[in-house]
């Protein structure tokens, strides 16, 4: 009997597919832990103070009928990442990063300590997480990962290019991830979006051809990582717009005021 229940326990582990969402706390992160509980996965939600999700948490679990964990996580903690790796009951099948921070632009040029909060948490604890989600996802030769970046990383300017650069970093090193991960048969994605309307900024200045929700972004994120895309913005009109200005020549570029 107890021979029987301990192969249960290892067919019960093997097929249980969880996804971890780092920096869940946002509107985007529950609507992809949504979208996945209601197509069959398990779900770790990670972040800061994440025990305020249990409700949501909950909800998940009793409308999907899936299990969803709260994982205590700080991404600037990164002696603490593969500790807190190895602490999940099961590895995650997929792991999304959407931890962000968008800084006071003006101090950001001037004081240090705001340039480097938005390097840490855009860039630096997602290149940490990731790498060791990545060495995991190895020993199975499947999954996927996923790291949200910005039209702000395709190319700098001005007026935010603190900001900007630390996102041009994500692309870089997920399209790096790409060219190792593919013998792997493990699928990473970078997401591209422009602006993002929530419930604390509606973004209702901006033309709505511009502007996407985080419901939207969701189900776009959800389809491309299905079908095992490799970069998706959120819309074709943003892909557009930053091939064109990909393509302005630098002398000229350098004169915009964008």
């Amino acid at each position: 009997m107890e021979a029987y229940q301990n192969q249960q326990d290892v067919f019960d582990k093997k097929f249980m597919k969880y996804i971890l969402i780092i920096g869940a706390k946002n509107e985007l992160g529950l609507e992809l832990a949504s979208l996945y509980a209601k197509n069959n996965y398990n779900i770790f939600l990670a972040g800061r103070s994440i025990k305020s999700l249990q409700n949501e948490s909950n909800e998940l679990e009793r409308k999907y009928k899936i299990k969803c964990d709260l994982c205590e996580l700080d991404v600037t903690n990164y002696s603490s990442h593969q500790k807190f790796y190895d602490s999940l009951k099961i590895k995650p099948i997929g792991v999304i990063y959407l931890a962000g921070y968008y800084p006071d632009i003006p101090l950001s040029m001037s004081l240090w300590s705001e340039t480097y909060k938005t390097i840490e948490i855009n860039y630096l604890g997602c290149m940490s997480l990731i790498n060791i989600a990545s060495n995991e996802l190895i020993k199975d030769r499947r999954g996927f990962i996923i790291s949200i970046s910005s039209v702000s990383g395709l190319r700098g300017r001005a007026k935010n290019y603190i900001y900007g650069s630390s996102k041009a970093g994500v692309i870089a090193y997920m399209s790096g991830l790409r060219n190792k991960l593919d013998k792997y048969n493990i699928n990473v994605l970078t997401i591209i979006p422009g602006f993002i309307s929530t419930a604390k900024d509606k973004k209702s200045h901006y033309p709505n051809f511009l502007v996407t929700t985080p419901q939207k972004l969701a189900e776009t994120i959800f389809k491309a990582q299905q079908h095992k895309s490799n970069i998706v913005y959120s819309s074709i009109i943003w892909r557009l717009i930053m091939f064109i200005i990909s393509i302005i020549p630098e002398n000229l570029f350098k004169k915009l005021n964008l």
